[in-house]
């Protein structure tokens, strides 16, 4: 039995539902954008009407204002916005129970076994979808059909907005004729960097990746280019499972600076409440990790990159916010070349469950792990403002302002 699977995309995802929730918007350009006033005006979502008029995804807010003067700017509420897709996903699960949330405005459903017990074809039961998420959300969606993940992503990113109806499927029968055609930084996976290295190699097209030797490819790029070869032909073997962000191989958290940061004590005092919600989530989470990561970048990245991203192992597996901080320090003073910063970015990897430790017999963690836990129910209890560093209340601390936000905007 050949796969079937979905790749659900609710059009202007966070724009449309502003409009559903303010219907006076409803033939007016809207726009969702960050604060200006804190350097994060940033074009999120923009509904079609303001797109019609020139403005995109992810410009700035000064230039989507310069082509739209009538723009109507609404400050994200994500957690409306994750309440609908949440209850979006759990819709679909009167297909099957395999569904998958991608991002918020994305999602995957295996198909394969729902489709024979339906009776319909593939098509139909996008229609299905596509009619029953309008009439209960409001939501425009597009459904990209193919054997796996990857060709359902890049039917529905591609060819599946472009339909009158939405809908469209990609397999290995269309596959050269549809996706080998298109430029080499369509195909998934292909970020900037590795699309200028296929540039200066004379490759520009899908097509012309995955007619190259893949010896050749394995050699200059090692597994990231056999992998993007394989997904050039339309290979992939990845499952559709309702825990892939439940098992995750590390944790994270990165963020965006309202300003240049300079001063190692400003900066110190960042990394270290990244360091602490990196620790609480792994906790959560019942976790230990054995690798941090830091990075970070300044200012104008995308024309003079700079700053750096590193990582070292620890001793032990931890799940601890000063052990991470530590590491954190460690890496940066090493690596931080005095350059004014705006973003910075701390991961624990090598995920363990903390079931499984190694126990010491010099050296006794057990009152920090019951600092930990207490601490991790207070803010549970009373919010995460309720417990923090003093230092997070000096000019530097971002604590409190990412308190009040959910995905680095406001609730």
């Amino acid at each position: 039995m050949e796969r079937v699977v979905f790749l659900i995309d609710m059009q202007s995802f966070y724009a449309n539902i502003e409009k559903i929730e303010h219907p006076e918007l409803k033939n007016k350009p809207v726009a969702v954008a960050g604060d200006p006033k804190i350097r994060s005006g940033i074009i999120l979502a923009a509904c079609p009407t303001a797109k019609k008029r020139g403005v995109k995804t992810a410009e700035a807010l000064w230039e989507a204002e310069m082509k739209c003067s009538d723009l109507v700017v609404v400050r994200p509420r994500m957690q409306l916005y994750l309440d609908v897709s949440v209850s979006i996903a759990a819709s679909l699960e009167v297909y099957t129970d395999l569904v998958e949330p991608y991002s918020i405005d994305e999602i995957f459903v295996e198909m394969t076994y729902a489709l024979p017990r339906l009776g319909i074809t593939a098509e139909e039961a996008a229609e299905q979808i596509i009619t029953k998420i309008r009439r209960e959300s409001g939501m425009i969606a597009r459904v990209g059909i193919g054997p796996n993940k990857v060709l359902a992503k890049m039917a529905c990113d591609h060819f599946s907005k472009k339909q009158d109806d939405g809908i469209f499927t990609l397999n290995l029968v269309n596959l050269q004729e549809k996706l080998w055609p298109l430029p080499i930084g369509k195909l998934f996976g292909v970020g900037k960097r590795m699309n200028q290295h296929f540039l200066n190699v004379g490759i520009r097209t899908i097509g012309q990746l995955a007619k190259s030797e893949l010896a050749d490819l394995q050699k200059r790029w090692g597994i990231n280019g056999e992998v993007l070869w394989r997904t050039a032909h339309g290979k992939d073997e990845a499952p559709v499972t309702v825990d892939t962000h439940i098992r995750r191989k590390a944790i994270g958290h990165n963020m965006t600076l309202p300003r240049d940061y300079r001063t190692w004590d400003e900066i110190k005092t960042v990394l270290l409440e990244l360091s602490e919600e990196v620790a609480r989530r792994v906790r959560v989470n019942g976790y230990l990790g054995g690798t941090v990561t830091a990075g970070a970048r300044g200012h104008n990245h995308f024309q003079q990159p700079s700053g750096f991203h590193r990582q070292m192992k620890l001793p032990d597996v931890t799940n601890d916010g000063k052990v991470i901080y530590e590491a954190v320090k460690h890496l940066f003073l090493r690596h931080w070349n005095r350059d004014a910063v705006r973003s910075l970015g701390i991961s624990l990897d090598g995920l363990v469950s903390d079931e499984c430790r190694q126990l010491s017999l010099f050296r006794d963690d057990v009152d920090r792990e019951k600092l930990n836990v207490t601490v991790d129910r207070l803010k549970y209890r009373y919010g995460s403002e309720a417990v923090l560093h003093a230092t997070s209340l000096t000019a530097g601390g971002q604590a409190r302002i990412r308190a009040k936000k959910l995905g680095g905007h406001y609730k």
